[in-house]
């Protein structure tokens, strides 16, 4: 659990002792203080006591063992799709999905000196989103655990040569300087994420707007499975608005869906969709129901 560059490690240890004193306020984030995920939280619950943890694995597990009341976790980015090992860790935390938010990326450059520089270290999310940039300027996007560690990392190094992508707070925080702001190749990238708690939301109980239920699932391996198993969304008129799909393991013999859709149980059209979805699985299991943060379509 202690994973994290030096110049962090201080502040790290501040948190935990905060998140300690109240974990039910807590909300754990995978990074280092300053990441987008902190950034996040900081966003949607400006009270929350955000809890660093060193991995997603580390942020699931410290809800599940009651060290945080909830954890921010980025799912997808609008320009660089879904996060990568989300989809495998969600199923098997145990935790359900309670709520999401949408939050603009936007990256800077940050270093010990104004360069050149050769490389820059952040999570392979910020590479992938900046890519266009980096090439520029001849710029080697090397991966690291996450974009603010990236920054502490550097921090630590004291290599003037290097650089990280990362939120420009970083600077303040692990004492670089900010090179260049908004070097994300879009400027309307979008990461969202998803809130996870030990227990999942009532869908009777969410009144404020319209809600949106995400699941899992697994077709039986029989011809046209899958057409037949999302029928019922199209004759029901329930708007799918994610399909997603990821091989488990190394049969390759089926793979498992990850979807969302407008609505939650109880919905009477929901309801029909989704007994007639289960007729043609081998597997179903509902993630959450959650309130819509921003409407699709």
């Amino acid at each position: 659990m202690d994973a994290f560059p030096a110049p962090a490690a201080a502040m790290v240890e501040r948190m935990r002792d905060a998140a300690r004193s109240d974990p039910a306020a807590a909300i754990a984030f995978q990074g280092a203080p300053g990441a987008n995920s902190h950034r996040a939280i900081m966003e949607y619950a400006p009270d929350a006591l955000a809890l660093p943890c060193p991995g997603f694995a580390d942020a699931l597990e410290a809800v599940k063992d009651g060290r945080a009341g909830a954890a921010m976790i980025p799912i997808e980015n609008s320009h660089n799709g879904r996060v990568a090992d989300i989809h495998f860790l969600l199923p098997e935390s145990g935790l359900a999905i309670v709520d999401e938010h949408f939050m603009a990326i936007s990256h800077a450059l940050v270093a010990m000196s104004d360069g050149p520089f050769k490389i820059a270290y952040s999570h392979p999310q910020a590479i992938g989103q900046s890519r266009a940039y980096l090439r520029a300027k001849g710029i080697t996007g090397l991966s690291h655990a996450d974009t603010a560690g990236a920054a502490a990392y550097v921090a630590e190094r004291g290599d003037p040569d290097i650089a990280a992508l990362a939120p420009a707070m970083t600077a303040e925080l692990y004492g670089l300087k900010v090179i260049e702001e908004h070097v994300e190749d879009a400027r309307d990238n979008t990461t969202r994420f998803v809130v996870l708690a030990r227990e999942p939301r009532d869908p009777a109980a969410i009144e404020e707007r319209d809600v949106m239920t995400t699941f899992i699932f697994t077709v039986k391996n029989v011809p046209a499975a899958l057409y037949k198993a999302l029928g019922g969304f199209a004759t029901n008129g329930v708007n799918m608005t994610k399909l997603e799909s990821y091989q488990q393991g190394a049969s390759f013999s089926a793979s498992r869906f990850y979807a969302d859709i407008i609505g939650g149980p109880g919905d009477p059209a929901v309801d029909r969709a989704m007994e007639e979805l289960a007729f043609h699985c081998r597997e179903l299991r509902i993630l959450g129901t959650y309130p819509i943060a921003r409407e699709r379509g």
